[in-house]
């Protein structure tokens, strides 16, 4: 995610960053400027008379009446990709707060002897937040990781489990689930414990099911198709309609227009699926590694 200062008006201006859509619509924008230009000269030196003006302004109505329409379908475009992006922040603030809320109920109820145990714990808890992230970008965390991270003897045996899971959150929530039973089951935790710590624990896998919802649900195709030729014609349209009133100063506007419409539909598409590790994503590794220094910080430091 790109950190920035939202009061630096003239550094946003004049800096083209590598993610910004400008790059993206160069040749786009090329090939549009090349079109308007040959229905400039097209038009202006064949077709230009009053009754084409008169012509034009009757049309350039109903063109105004397109361009509404463009912007709500727009509007809503803009404000359904942020609520997906605003969710999956709400999704990891959930996880980060119950990773805290979990790991402090289990610092009450162990003892300061059980190290091993509290070790244990604050990497299972860690390692849910790694794997979630990377399970997010598709991704899987390596063999390398877990044999740094998983020292004690309960995490040396979920080792070759974890490293060749399909589905690595869940298998370290499974083991999560079944290490707080076997403290249960060695008497270090009581039942009336259980209830403290038991609703931030499912939150876990309640956050997985959300993110993984917003990952495997995309905008309906049939919508984003339609919206994208919406945008094509509209742009298409507007040099046949207003050449003979702008003249070839119809080039420059006609690129504008596509720039500005093209770039809603791209920054849409970016921030829809706020897990991809693009700049304009959530920063959820950056998330992973403060719930690790949490839970290590309440449970071991």
């Amino acid at each position: 995610m790109i950190s920035y200062n939202p009061k630096e008006w003239f550094t946003f201006i004049f800096r083209i960053h590598k993610s910004e859509t400008f790059r993206q619509l160069i040749p786009l924008m090329i090939g549009v400027a090349a079109y308007s230009g040959i229905v400039a000269y097209i038009e202006l030196h064949n077709l230009v008379d009053e009754s084409n003006r008169e012509l034009t302004k009757g049309i350039g109505t109903f063109y105004t009446i397109l361009g509404f329409t463009l912007s709500l379908l727009l509007v809503f475009r803009t404000n359904t990709a942020y609520d997906r992006w605003w969710e999956g922040r709400k999704l990891w603030g959930e996880l980060t707060n119950s990773s805290r809320a979990f790991a402090s109920h289990m610092n009450g109820i162990l003892k300061k002897e059980h190290l091993e145990e509290r070790e244990t714990l604050s990497k299972l808890i860690s390692s849910f937040a790694y794997t979630l992230q990377a399970h997010l970008k598709s991704e899987k965390i390596n063999n390398d990781y877990f044999e740094s991270e998983f020292q004690t003897a309960y995490l040396k045996e979920l080792i070759p489990s974890c490293a060749n899971s399909n589905h690595q959150p869940l298998r370290i929530y499974n083991a999560l689930v079944n290490y707080v039973d076997s403290l249960y089951s060695e008497g270090k935790t009581r039942t009336q414990e259980i209830y403290h710590f038991k609703s931030e624990l499912n939150k876990f896998i309640d956050v997985c099911g959300g993110c993984e919802r917003i990952k495997s649900t995309p905008i309906p195709f049939s919508y984003s198709v339609f919206l994208k030729k919406f945008i094509f014609f509209y742009v298409m349209l507007f040099p046949l309609i207003y050449c003979v009133h702008m003249s070839f100063f119809i080039i420059p506007v006609t690129v504008f227009i596509l720039y500005v419409l093209a770039s809603i539909e791209l920054i849409a598409e970016e921030i829809e699926d706020p897990f991809n590790g693009d700049p304009n994503d959530l920063p959820t590794l950056e998330m992973a590694e403060r719930i690790k220094m949490n839970a290590n910080y309440i449970l071991i430091d």
